[in-house]
């Protein structure tokens, strides 16, 4: 077979292939740095870049963010050590989520975060106990507003109807008296997330809008400062045949000015942006391999090595209708295209990658990719074993030179490591998918810190020559 090898940054994917065996998630830094540096060169400067790493909590690429300057939005343990191992300080990182358990919350205080995002009154409570016993009496804390407006245009709504995340804003007005009670806190501002996937910029200028206008009216009327505000993000990314990517240009010249007429009615606070898929997807592919080819009642299909024990987005879990991710054969040129049900080594029926996917005839050894999977990696476990997380003033961060880093509004701290990174995936069924946390963090090796502390990664570095 000729080669005619997809490359990424002039590496052959057979060659990564054949290196770390298949299926694995390819993560391609130069594509990721081009898309961080778009959205930072077109946001408001006040706008500050958070690295959702629920998208992804794989360190390399999350490292790769951080070096660019941005910032790190966390929901367990787990990714508050995978953002501290891979560089990004402490202050730039947020903490949230609506079943936060006593670890967390003791991560929460003896971590000199940025921010933690309380999400009920009996959270504050326990935040505000915590933070007694430890001495502290100045733990950042934003308020989760579940808002009272509605929006359309979500893949997934998170806010404006009955949701676990946050508070009413009619439950936060009648918190005024106890909100002033608490000594050990110091409530900075507030947090709101409408959805996800949003493909409409007019969307989300209407959701920044209408975010900002609540925690102005909620600032004021429950008198708390309003110096820091997470407007959420939910940038989207089109998967499918009917959907066209969001018009960033049109987003930051409608958002840039409600964000700019904000902070100039708050001198000195901040916005922050958190975003996750719209920063991995397009850097991500995930590589299987063709095990058979076979028709059967008229139709072809390619059984491969990946399938749903690794990226269920794509099988359609948890999807009403099953649509294909983008998809293209790695290993052979463009023509002669034929429609392929393209399956995983599963004894089920419904592991399918993808149905009439038109690619160029396949034999068994050939590739695939499935694009567009940046965000879709396995997640880590919630929480790992004995976490070190690092007291405050202490810990493995780097610290970042002076004016860089996202509460200064962009440039990068550093040169952004330019290596592919590969994530091999163990063939599993969901049956025996992992429970024990040391398991699942042997499975997942290369993406987050391991127990030890020390700083394993897979990274292919380039040969002599290419």
């Amino acid at each position: 077979m000729a080669d005619t090898s997809a490359t990424v940054q002039g590496l052959a994917v057979t060659d990564l292939a054949e290196e770390f065996g298949t299926p694995f998630f390819l993560y391609d830094a130069d594509r990721l740095e081009r898309d961080y540096r778009e959205v930072r060169r077109l946001l408001h400067p006040g706008a500050d870049l958070f690295f959702s790493l629920k998208a992804n909590p794989n360190v390399s690429v999350c490292a790769v963010l951080g070096a660019l300057g941005s910032g790190a939005e966390v929901s367990s343990l787990a990714e508050l050590r995978t953002a501290l191992w891979a560089g990004i300080a402490p202050q730039d990182v947020i903490f949230l989520g609506p079943g936060k358990t006593p670890r967390e919350i003791e991560a929460c205080v003896s971590t000199d975060l940025r921010a933690v995002v309380c999400e009920s009154p009996a959270e504050l409570r326990r935040l505000e106990r915590t933070a007694r016993d430890a001495g502290r009496t100045d733990v950042p804390v934003l308020l989760r507003i579940n808002p009272d407006f509605t929006t359309k245009g979500s893949g997934l709504s998170m806010g404006g109807k009955p949701r676990q995340f946050g508070m009413d804003a009619s439950l936060l007005r009648e918190q005024r008296h106890r909100l002033h009670e608490l000594r050990h806190l110091r409530i900075r501002g507030f947090h709101a997330y409408m959805g996800t996937r949003f493909l409409r910029h007019e969307d989300i200028v209407h959701n920044t809008r209408e975010i900002l206008r609540l925690a102005t009216e909620l600032a004021a009327e429950l008198d708390l400062p309003c110096e820091l505000v997470d407007i959420g993000g939910g940038f989207g990314v089109a998967y499918f045949d009917n959907e066209t990517d969001l018009d960033l240009p049109a987003l930051a010249a409608g958002a840039d000015v409600v964000v700019g007429d904000f902070l100039q009615a708050h001198p000195g606070s901040r916005v922050i942006c958190e975003l996750g898929r719209y920063l991995t997807a397009r850097c991500g592919t995930y590589v299987s391999r063709v095990l058979d080819v076979k028709e059967s009642m008229g139709t072809r299909f390619a059984v491969t090595d990946g399938g749903t024990h690794h990226h269920m987005a794509a099988v359609g879990v948890g999807s009403f209708v099953k649509r294909n991710f983008p998809m293209r054969a790695l290993t052979r040129p463009a023509g002669g295209e034929q429609p392929y049900t393209v399956t995983g080594p599963l004894c089920t029926p419904n592991d399918v990658l993808g149905k009439n996917v038109l690619l160029p005839p396949l034999e068994p050894g050939d590739l695939i990719g499935v694009e567009r999977s940046g965000p879709t990696a396995p997640p880590p476990p919630r929480t790992v074993p004995q976490p070190r997380v690092p007291r405050r003033g202490h810990g493995p961060c780097r610290p970042r030179p002076s004016g860089a880093g996202p509460r200064h509004g962009g440039g990068p701290a550093e040169p952004a490591t330019a290596h592919p990174h590969v994530t091999p995936a163990r063939r599993s069924s969901p049956a025996d998918r992992p429970r024990n946390p040391a398991h699942h963090r042997e499975r997942r090796r290369c993406d987050g810190p391991p127990a030890d502390g020390r700083h394993h990664s897979v990274r292919p570095q380039r040969r002599p020559g290419a």
